[in-house]
């Protein structure tokens, strides 16, 4: 058995590595042809599109991995078939389980792959493409409203009009309330700079500030704020939550839940994080009755055609639970895992049905 496990390991690595090949450069085309298109604008030059693209990759090769893993096993069990090999590893007496456990701890290796892309080179190379982007396009880092950023810290409401990528902050507006709710003071700063440890040092601010019926305008020079904003909080915007480490989205749903606002996308986010490694064996265990089905009918390029069908599905259920569960309001767990657990109880039944065929 151990022997029939490196075969199939290595046939399955082979292919995969074939298909991810095909696939990333595809992206990279598509990528170049709509860069090219802000070619010229501000300082945007060819070679910055490309260095953009480029870095860009890891990105797509994490969200490529369960697509990549489940046509590249396909491949490599349908190879396996027409040749015959795999007739004689079944009369050999190895059941369907038992080749669908093979292939699931060949698996493991991608899934591993999956998670250390994930986790420590996807969100950095995604980050440093939006950054070299944004630099050479001369745009700010967002805006999530026309007003500019808005966030909640504790009793105050924080609007900042430009975030630069040195994050560094330009027209910040804070609204203090008190306990009731009142409106206390209103404060203006034209610039501030992260000083660390959630301290900021605000340039020419002017604050009014409301007792009862009065107010007064205090003008300072200089002035020392802390804030939960922090570069990490205002780096969320670089990168799509789902791109997101875990300990970055963890960081951001605690932040959101002590300001009591919404982290249910960033919730879903994280449980599709954590299941994702899962969804390439999900993959790769519902790839083993296509080289089952009708091996001798078909050939392998339409076993291929059906693979990538089915990929794509599992892509597009992934994204439309994410939006369903923000729109209804669905426990994160179930957007997050629903079509990872949905196709892995498909897996199941489609080996089921195989071994009684």
């Amino acid at each position: 058995m151990r022997v029939l496990r490196r075969y199939v390991a290595r046939e399955i690595y082979l292919a995969t590595s074939l298909v991810f090949a095909a696939l990333i450069c595809l992206f990279i085309i598509f990528d170049l042809i709509h860069e090219l298109s802000d070619v010229g604008k501000s300082a945007y030059r060819v070679s910055q599109a490309v260095a953009y693209v480029l870095l860009s990759v890891p990105g797509h090769t994490y969200e490529l991995f369960p697509i990549a893993a489940l046509i590249g096993t396909v491949v490599a069990l349908s190879q396996l078939a027409a040749h015959s090999e795999l007739t004689v590893i079944r009369a050999s007496g190895v059941s369907l389980y038992r080749l669908a456990l093979a292939v699931c701890l060949a698996g493991l290796t991608l899934a591993l792959i999956t998670l250390v892309v994930g986790e420590f080179i996807a969100p950095a190379s995604d980050q440093a493409a939006q950054r070299l982007r944004l630099r050479a396009t001369s745009t700010v880092v967002g805006q999530e409203f026309r007003s500019g950023l808005w966030v909640k810290d504790e009793g105050s409401f924080i609007n900042v009009r430009q975030v630069n990528l040195d994050f560094s902050l330009r027209g910040v507006k804070i609204f203090q309330f008190d306990d009731g709710f009142r409106l206390r003071a209103i404060s203006f700063a034209e610039h501030g700079e992260y000083l660390g440890d959630h301290w900021w040092s605000l340039s020419n601010v002017v604050r009014t500030e409301f007792q009862g019926s009065e107010s007064r305008v205090v003008r300072l020079p200089q002035e020392r704020w802390r804030s939960v904003l922090s570069p990490e909080v205002i780096s969320v915007l670089l990168v799509d939550p789902h791109k997101m480490t875990l300990a970055s989205l963890w960081s951001y749903i605690q932040h959101l839940r002590e300001n009591r606002q919404n982290s249910t996308r960033f919730e879903i986010a994280l449980w599709r994080k954590m299941v994702y490694p899962g969804a390439v064996l999900v993959m790769m265990l519902l790839a083993v009755p296509f080289a089952q089905h009708q091996r001798r009918a078909g050939g392998v390029g339409a076993r291929v055609f059906m693979a990538i069908m089915v990929g794509l599905g599992f892509h597009l259920l992934n994204r439309l639970f994410a939006h369903l569960g923000v729109l209804n309001e669905w426990p994160p767990a179930l957007s997050g895992m629903g079509p990872t657990v949905a196709f892995l109880g498909l897996a199941f039944a489609a080996m089921w049905w195989a071994e009684r065929r």
